[in-house]
């Protein structure tokens, strides 16, 4: 079992996808844990990416289809926001 820790801001950190089958707890900033499948936190993972994608004039894959000004780190999230009572 995966174990993770909500932060001050609400999110947990996830820089990618989990095993599907793997089972992960999430301890909540209120004291509560509730345990989630990969598949759930993947998908969780998956539209708060998109989210970003959106706020940020990315295209599906991540990419700027703008003219180059600065260069950019990459293209992806590490935060995603949780919250209690989420469904699992």
């Amino acid at each position: 079992m995966i174990n993770l820790k909500q932060d001050a801001e609400g999110f947990i950190r996830m820089n990618r996808h989990f095993p599907e089958t793997a089972l992960i707890s999430i301890t909540f900033n209120d004291g509560s844990e509730q345990v989630y499948s990969g598949r759930r936190l993947n998908g969780i993972y998956d539209e708060a990416l998109a989210v970003y994608r959106a706020q940020n004039h990315l295209d599906a894959k991540g990419y700027s289809r703008a003219p180059k000004r600065t260069v950019h780190p990459a293209n992806k999230i590490e935060f995603v926001p949780v919250h209690a009572g989420m469904a699992p």
